[in-house]
């Protein structure tokens, strides 16, 4: 059985030397992926240069990429190839078009017209006292896994902030219909600390609750060890 596994956080770039990110780190992908390895399946790790890694081991192909595009035509490569997919990286929601100082953009009258504008320069100056980015929504990378293989088992990820657990549990199930996931991990940012990581493994009708990351590992690759028997 081959386990695809995505970790850590893309990066969008501003310029030559500024991006956009986000803190995702890559450890839970990488505990998954070392249980997964512990379980003798073979595992391709897409992750960030950043992200924590396992170490290297039979078994483990590790394929770094950076921003959503980059992503986006990786895994359209790999979906095919692979029976599971567990997407637990931290995939940009925006992506930079154009950045300018406030100056310019307050001679402009009809705004729009900058977002067919490009940054040319290496390095954008920093002379001005405001900057002003202009951003663009980025393409939902989990809602293609299922028209690339729709034999595959898809475990998506949803993470919110501070909502009650009914939200979390009504957002968490709209993903899994839209995205014909098999099962959502449901986390709140307000349960997650270094000592704990609370979720919820969600299909339709259930939903298993986890508190560290060793146990949300543990459960995901549960399910993953159902699909084979």
């Amino acid at each position: 059985m081959k386990i695809l596994i995505t970790s850590g956080g893309t990066s969008e770039a501003i310029d030559s030397v500024r991006s956009i990110t986000n803190q995702a780190t890559g450890s839970l992908g990488k505990i998954i992926a070392e249980k997964c390895l512990a379980a003798q399946l073979d595992v391709t790790l897409v992750t960030t240069k950043t992200a924590v890694k396992p170490q290297y081991q039979e078994g483990l192909t590790i394929v770094e990429i950076t921003d959503v595009a980059n992503l986006l035509a990786t895994l359209e490569e790999l979906v095919p190839l692979h029976d599971v997919m567990i997407h637990s990286m931290a995939v940009s929601d925006y992506s930079p078009v154009y950045m300018t100082d406030l100056a310019q953009v307050k001679t402009v009258q009809n705004i729009e017209s900058l977002l067919d504008e490009t940054n040319t320069e290496g390095k954008i100056s920093s002379t001005a006292e405001y900057q002003v980015l202009f951003l663009k929504k980025t393409p939902k990378v989990i809602s293609y896994v299922k028209q690339w293989n729709p034999a595959i088992q898809l475990i998506g990820f949803k993470l919110l902030v501070n909502v009650t657990k009914e939200e979390l549990f009504q957002v968490a199930r709209e993903s899994l219909v839209k995205n014909q996931a098999d099962y959502i991990l449901a986390n709140d940012l307000a349960d997650i600390s270094p000592e704990k990581h609370g979720a919820y493994l969600l299909d339709k009708e259930s939903a298993v609750p986890a508190q560290t990351k060793e146990e949300i590992a543990e459960i995901i690759l549960e399910k993953v060890l159902e699909k084979r028997r």
